[in-house]
């Protein structure tokens, strides 16, 4: 019995994670598209989909959830506060690229984060604990002298993002290989930083 209940829930899992996926990739590309589409991406059906996520609006909060969460992870597992903070902003770029569809999908829309902040309560003018921590990081870049002490923190970090989130939309179009969105951030990121 407990055998039956671990497969079910570990299929169900798979199942959900699979229609985030598709909900992240769908939408982060066409803002329009229909639960159908999203459906077909993640290869259920519609009754299916419905299952877990009643309507579209339960599904695109759900997406957004999670796209922060792996946002938060990949900055988590790039260990951002270890070793020199050149290699550290490296592993983040790294980490960056692999969720490049949930920046995609989060910051594509204005409105969409918009709306977030609004049901959540957070005001996006405030720094969240990822931001603090990737600022930590410039600005310790910028005491071992790796990274140019004359240039704002907050302004790198918003650099760092709009290259990350560009590399990406340019992988989506096919103007740059996603293998190589990576090198070219930190390549753009190092020689317009170092001091």
């Amino acid at each position: 019995m407990i055998r039956s209940e671990t497969a079910e829930s570990g299929t169900r899992g798979r199942t959900r994670r699979a229609i985030l996926s598709a909900s992240v990739s769908v939408l982060g590309r066409n803002r329009s598209a229909t639960l159908a589409d999203i459906a077909d991406a993640a290869e259920v059906g519609r009754s299916t989909l419905h299952r877990y996520f009643a309507d579209r609006d339960e599904l695109v909060r759900a997406t957004v959830d999670e796209s922060f969460a792996a946002i938060g992870r990949a900055i988590e597992e790039a260990e951002i506060g270890e070793g020199p903070a050149i290699d550290g902003l490296r592993r983040l770029v790294a980490g960056m690229v692999e969720v490049g569809d949930q920046l995609i999908f989060l910051f594509g829309d204005s409105g969409l984060f918009d709306q977030y902040a609004a049901e959540t309560g957070d005001d996006p003018r405030e720094p969240d604990a990822d931001e603090v921590a990737v600022i930590a990081l410039i600005e310790r870049g910028q005491a071992e002298g790796t990274i140019d002490p004359n240039a704002n923190p907050r302004w790198i970090y918003g650099v760092l993002w709009g290259m990350v989130y560009t590399g990406v939309e340019a992988a989506n179009e096919g103007t740059l290989p996603r293998h190589g969105i990576g090198a070219a951030v930190i390549r753009m990121i190092e020689r317009g930083i170092q001091p």
